[in-house]
């Protein structure tokens, strides 16, 4: 199969051959994985019993969901990734803010699912085999499911796309017959390791819960929608079928592996570590498919993360190719693995991201998709690609290529966000005025997208004249 040449350039329509399908295909082949899996052992291990861990989870995916699915559309319309379509709003070089939050989420979550499953491979692989778990283990185990990452996302979409598929089936039997393994242990009281509730009472915790396992899902899938969405027509598929698509393949993609980490968090008393008591409650029949869902399942999701990484640090330096932006960015998530696994727990690691990437990607989504609202989904494709070519100018060139009341707003409401977080290392001065809750996302995402309406009166999106755009020059950047 021939390795993807397209970077964040525009998609011409002849190759725009993807459907709804494929869409719902490689939002729930590639996420079921341990590194989504493990999500749903955080509820658990704040504290919550089995009834409100999945409550929270359901309520948070739902909100996620319903808030980020609109972000596929815009690359439907734009045909390229939504770091780029996101010029329209920021200006063709403020959209290298969309570009570094996408870089974030997906270093992250590729860093947690190869830490996440590699613990797990290891683990598996000493209880068949005596394999010794020490550095050199670890070294290894890191190394080879980290190569494999990058043999996907280098190849590209149509590579992760049936290996979306394949997994979709796989790694859905494999969680079936999960559920027969660690069935007869179940229980739906709450972890006493855990300690009791993780914060100051009931519903502080839930939130958080809701917020770090539910709506963290959607969120980490506000810059890579568009990866996928650009290789679909929208002159064969209506937006409503790609928004639906979008809003089942996301449900479908989070809730099952999130549930079943839930479910096997309670089952292996997984209070205060996942990776080692999902494999010590293991039966024996069950280490063969736990393994090839550590690998396979780690690879697919790690993959799509990557290849979204390779996609932004391209859209960041456009004179590096796809291949080579992904290679650099992999050696860099490889590294991050073995910071989180020897500098932290993964309790804190995954609580502390999520919710600083909350904070901060939320209002960059919100400002986007108001941008999207004001001009009705109508782009000038062309001057979204200025910075690609090196050039300036076009209607998005705004002052200097930055539309800087865009980029105000973001970061208003990223401050605020920051400010208003309570990890478990850093709270923030705000969170005492919102009664010790955790609800940086909202605020943020609250003060960024007024800050921008306030900010830009006349809807600066809003009536592009494709006919009447600015000439473009070209320009060494």
């Amino acid at each position: 199969m021939l390795r993807e040449q397209r970077g964040v350039d525009t998609i011409p329509e002849e190759e725009r051959t993807s459907g709804p399908r494929d869409l719902v295909s490689i939002l729930l082949g590639s996420n079921l994985c341990l590194g989504v899996i493990v999500f749903g052992w955080l509820p658990p291990s704040f504290g919550l019993d089995w009834w409100a861990s999945v409550s929270s989870i359901l309520v948070g995916t739902a909100v996620g969901t319903a808030l980020t699915a609109p972000l596929a559309l815009i690359s439907l319309r734009t045909a390229t990734n939504l770091s780029t379509s996101s010029g329209a709003q920021f200006g063709v070089r403020g959209r290298l803010v969309g570009s570094v939050v996408g870089l974030l989420l997906a270093l992250g979550y590729t860093a947690l699912t190869v830490w996440i499953g590699g613990d797990v491979m290891l683990g598996v692989l000493n209880r068949l085999f005596g394999l010794p778990v020490n550095d050199l283990s670890y070294g290894a185990v890191y190394g080879l499911l980290a190569a494999a990452t990058v043999a996907g996302a280098v190849y590209g979409y149509r590579v992760l796309l049936a290996m979306s598929r394949v997994l979709a089936v796989g790694m859905t039997a494999l969680l079936v017959l999960g559920v027969l393994a660690y069935a007869p242990d179940f229980t739906t009281s709450a972890l006493p390791d855990a300690g009791g509730y993780l914060l100051d009472g009931f519903w502080p915790t839930w939130l958080l819960a809701a917020v770090a396992a539910g709506l963290s899902g959607p969120v980490a899938f506000i810059t890579l929608l568009g990866d996928y969405t650009r290789y679909i027509s929208p002159a064969r598929h209506s937006s409503r079928t790609v928004l639906r698509a979008t809003w089942l393949g996301l449900a479908l993609g989070l809730l099952v592996p999130q549930l079943f980490g839930t479910f096997t968090a309670y089952a292996a008393r997984a209070a205060l570590d996942y990776a080692g008591p999902l494999v010590d409650a293991a039966p024996g029949w069950y280490l063969v498919p736990l393994l090839l869902a550590a690998s396979a399942g780690s690879v697919g999701n790690a993959g799509l993360m990557l290849y979204s990484m390779g996609l932004d640090l391209d859209a960041i330096l456009p004179r590096a190719s796809r291949a080579t932006a992904t290679y650099t960015v992999a050696v860099v998530a490889t590294v991050c693995v073995f910071v989180g696994h020897y500098a932290s727990t993964a309790q804190d690691a995954m609580t502390s991201f999520v919710l600083l990437l909350t904070a901060i990607g939320t209002p960059w989504a919100v400002i986007t998709l108001i941008g999207f609202a004001r001009c009705g989904g109508i782009y000038d494709a062309d001057a979204l690609q200025v910075f690609n070519r090196r050039a300036r100018g076009g209607i998005y060139w705004y002052r200097g290529g930055w539309h800087l009341p865009a980029t105000a707003s973001w970061a208003l409401g990223a401050t605020v966000g920051v400010l208003a977080v309570a990890l478990p290392s850093y709270e923030g001065p705000l969170v005492a005025w919102t009664g010790g809750v955790d609800v940086s996302f909202v605020l943020s995402g609250v003060v960024g997208g007024l800050a921008y309406v306030v900010s830009t009166p006349g809807t600066a999106e809003a009536g592009v004249d494709i006919s009447a755009r600015p000439a473009f020059e070209d320009e060494a950047v």
